[in-house]
């Protein structure tokens, strides 16, 4: 296919603005699919997915589209690569027998690429690699809810990649719709005129057609590169078990044929390209894939880690000297222990936990230990959602029982002697006498929400120890920047913003950086044994406060005994909260009637006795829900 009838565009929007719905109608209107394969969100394969209504895993597929609305600037690509006495001929000739407007009268066949992308912020990484694969974007706006955070997260990352942007206002169908309210925030946003942004409802495939013609028209043609060196940009990766590791490519470059040998550029990993081949949408097997292109290379690599999201490929036989730009190491800021509820199964978790990490470059593990739970594994995930995935997936592909301890983050500790250690949990922390100082990751964050619930959100934000930066308006809506500490807002600030602001709020976040802080660490005690899997860091003011909401909540999650626990919280030897689990009491003198009140002392004595040795040498029972009684809601 020439470079010129070449379209590569993806979608971005925010979660539930309908990018898969209207992927699965741009796939019925160029044929791509038959309509007896045809289901709902086509392009997410996972069962989660579906179930979950978001995309988790991007996915480009290639359609054919057959129009004359680009001809006019073909004719003028036309015009001017003729010289000027053969462009007088021309216009002296009838247009029939001229080439740039005879091409206009027939139709001409386009490649149109998609990527649909993930529209969750834990996901941006590849979102921005998907970006720079494309030369426009469709942006999708939900016609009942507005410009929400993640729509301008991803505004920003098309901006910043030089994209085409093509306003779509979906969901106009809806009785709650509000197309001129809407389309108002899209041209303030944007800058752009009412008329560019075009009204679809891709449910029911209303002005579905019309986005076909706007891509292109507006989306402009791969440029063409004189460079003789082959370079491809890896915006997705991942591992099959019968095939290998297999790469999602954009050719800037040169070309990739079958059986070429590879490289990538930033982890020096070599290879074969088994076969390379274009997705329509399921693998379809070709010769080559040239510059300008979107597909596939099948490798002979045995984990992603060896090709991550944004690494350039290039040929062993004439490497290029410099790699696309952009790539950097996808780093995971959130942890936590992922435990079997028997030790028996420790072999089986780490074996599931490696097959995934080898289609997942982003997910770290380490062995962990815990004296209660016993071995498990400490994972790093790129946010919560990223850790809700992968737990549902190795209870249900693997058909384990897991213990998940309280999501952390990391922290850089700097000691005395100078050295710094990198802490993924508060029980590794080292004796606070050897500590200068303790920093913790700090972001940068969003929030959108109509502009009666400013002062709510304001007041959230403080409660989490953050910063506002900025309040901007939007019409009706508010934009509030702010920064704040990582760990403060793992557990329930989503589902507190969402509580606040009825459901209207939406948050989006990136790092920023890391700041020293009076941090402690916050131990528990059950029945006066210290439980490492339920130690956390906090900020020394707020460690009062959780420590007595944590044990109320553990004295609601921890069953009762035969003998009285205690529940404890404590920053180094001193104690700062307390409960105490009432035992379970017999009624021992029920079988005595009448005669002396000694004889009823004398058997409430022994039970008191009973007690005290139970207590001493008992043991408690900690249910798998204590582990995670911080993200419990009050």
């Amino acid at each position: 296919m020439q470079q010129d009838h070449i379209r590569n565009f993806c979608i971005i929007a925010h979660i539930d603005h309908g990018k898969s719905t209207l992927a699965d109608r741009l796939l019925e209107l160029t044929g791509t699919v038959d309509k007896r394969d045809m289901k709902a969100q086509l392009l997410d394969r996972m069962d989660l997915e579906r179930e979950k209504g978001i995309t988790i895993k991007l996915a480009p597929v290639r359609m054919f589209y057959k129009t004359s609305i680009g001809n006019e600037q073909l004719a003028k690509n036309n015009e001017l690569a003729i010289n000027n006495d053969q462009l007088n001929h021309n216009r002296q000739s009838s247009k029939a027998n001229s080439l740039p407007f005879a091409k206009s009268q027939l139709p001409i066949e386009y490649e149109l690429n998609l990527i649909d992308t993930p529209g969750h912020v834990d996901f941006s990484y590849e979102v921005s690699r998907s970006l720079e694969a494309c030369e426009g974007a469709l942006l999708i706006v939900d016609a009942s809810q507005g410009i929400q955070a993640q729509t301008l997260a991803n505004v920003y990352l098309a901006i910043a990649a030089d994209l085409a942007i093509i306003p779509v206002l979906n969901k106009i169908d809806l009785p709650a719709a509000n197309v001129e309210k809407v389309s108002a925030e899209i041209v303030s946003l944007l800058g752009c005129k009412p008329d560019d942004i075009l009204h679809i409802s891709a449910k029911t495939g209303q002005g579905v057609p019309a986005i076909l013609d706007r891509i292109v028209r507006d989306i402009p043609a791969p440029l063409s590169s004189k460079l003789p060196e082959t370079r491809a940009l890896i915006f997705d990766s991942y591992y099959d078990d019968y095939r290998g590791v297999i790469l999602y490519i954009r050719v800037f470059d040169g070309s990739v044929s079958k059986n070429s040998q590879i490289k990538m550029m930033a982890t020096g990993a070599t290879g074969i390209a088994l076969e390379v081949g274009t997705l329509q949408p399921d693998m379809t097997a070709g010769q080559s894939l040239q510059a300008g292109e979107i597909g596939y290379i099948v490798t002979n690599l045995k984990s992603t880690r060896e090709a991550k999201v944004g690494d350039t490929v290039t040929l062993t036989s004439s490497p290029a000297s410099q790699a696309l730009p952009g790539y950097r190491d996808v780093r995971p800021f959130v942890y936590a222990g992922f435990f079997p509820e028997s030790n028996e199964y420790y072999l089986e978790l780490k074996e599931a936990i490696e097959k995934l990490s080898l289609s997942d470059s982003a997910l770290q593990f380490e062995p962990e230990n815990s004296p209660v739970l016993g071995f498990g594994v400490r994972i790093g995930f790129l946010g919560l959602l990223h850790m809700d995935i992968i737990r549902e997936r190795l209870e249900r592909e693997y058909d384990l029982a897991l213990v998940v301890t309280n999501p952390s983050t990391d922290y850089q500790v700097r000691l005395l002697n100078g050295s710094e250690l990198d802490i993924k949990s508060a029980s590794a922390l080292p004796d606070p006498a050897t500590i200068v100082e303790i920093r913790e990751p700090w972001i940068r964050g969003e929030i959108v929400v109509p502009k009666d619930y400013v002062g709510p959100v304001i007041q959230l934000i403080s409660s989490k120890r953050g910063l506002q930066n900025n309040l901007s308006y939007m019409e009706d809506r508010a934009l509030v920047s702010f920064s704040a500490p990582l760990a403060n807002l793992l557990t329930d600030f989503y589902d507190q913003l969402k509580s606040i602001t009825s459901g209207y709020g939406s948050f989006n976040y990136e790092l920023d950086d890391y700041r020293a802080e009076d941090l402690v660490r916050l131990d528990f005690y059950v029945a006066g044994e210290i439980v490492g899997a339920l130690s956390i860091m906090v900020h020394r003011s707020e460690a009062d406060r959780i420590g007595r909401e944590t044990v109320g909540k553990l004295k609601e999650v921890i069953p009762r005994q035969n003998f009285q626990v205690s529940l404890q919280a404590a920053i180094g030897g001193r104690f700062i909260a307390r409960e105490d689990i009432s035992a379970f009491r017999k009624d021992v003198t029920t079988g005595l009637y009448g005669g002396d009140v000694s004889r009823k002392k004398k058997v409430l004595a022994k039970q008191a006795k009973g007690k005290k040795r139970m207590k001493r040498f008992g043991k408690v029972d900690i249910p798998a829900e204590a582990f995670t009684v911080m993200l419990k809601r009050d």
